[in-house]
């Protein structure tokens, strides 16, 4: 995919791997609407970005806010060509101990949200496909969490398989619509992620500049060639 102009959503945005993949997209020529909850943090990468980017308060949990930013951003670009499912959080916990709420807010937050905005944004990936011949490209990042059980991990390794299979599903349900569905499984990455989670990350994590590099690359294949999977590791983590 030629990536000047198109429309792209990332969600999570604000912050860490989302915000990377903005940037890399703003700076590829995209338009971009980015959504998270804060919007002071949104407006700041505005400023920093320019007209291309374009802040969508939003929390990708709740069903009605979703569908309403989906059909805002239909309305104003006429268009969708990528999805970056990135929102996304983690919690530490041994399974007697770990709370209710610590596990509901990462299924939802993991995966009803990647649900809900997958969910909005095929109709009109379907469309386009019907009227070009392709309709766009959705890319999820999970995490290594999603192919590798931890302890203590019990609640995000169940968000993260999830993802995968999901992920899986709809490659296979999407495919013959025009539309590519490819699964990202990060290893450390240097965000604020483990300090959020009280996890211990890699002494020498990637970079999200350089995951927003391989995205960028997965999203500017042909567009009748399909990267379904990624996994992407730091060489020496220790």
């Amino acid at each position: 995919m030629e990536l000047q102009d198109k429309v792209a959503v990332v969600t999570g945005a604000s912050s860490g791997l989302g915000r990377a993949f903005a940037i890399a997209l703003v700076h590829k020529g995209a338009q971009v609407y980015g959504l998270a909850r804060r919007a002071e943090r949104l407006n700041a990468l505005q400023s920093e970005l320019g007209s291309r980017f374009h802040p969508v308060v939003c929390d990708v949990t709740h069903a009605n806010e979703v569908e309403a930013a989906f059909q805002r951003i239909v309305r104003e670009a006429g268009r969708l060509d990528i999805l970056i499912n990135n929102a996304g959080l983690g919690k530490l916990g041994a399974v007697d101990q770990l709370s209710l709420e610590d596990w509901d807010v990462q299924m939802n937050t993991n995966l009803r949200g990647v649900f809900l905005c997958t969910r909005a944004a095929v109709p009109q990936m379907k469309k386009q496909n019907a009227e070009t011949g392709f309709g766009g490209h959705i890319i999820n990042i999970a995490s290594v969490a999603g192919l590798v059980g931890n302890p203590n991990l019990s609640a995000y390794n169940a968000t993260k398989f999830g993802v995968r299979g999901f992920s899986e599903a709809i490659m296979q349900e999407l495919r013959h619509h025009g539309i590519k569905v490819t699964c990202v499984y990060p290893g450390s990455v240097a965000t604020a992620f483990f300090e959020v989670s009280g996890m211990r990350g890699a002494d020498h994590p990637v970079t999200p500049e350089q995951v927003a590099q391989t995205v960028l690359h997965v999203l500017e294949t042909d567009d009748n060639y399909l990267i379904s999977e990624v996994v992407i590791r730091p060489l020496r983590p220790r």
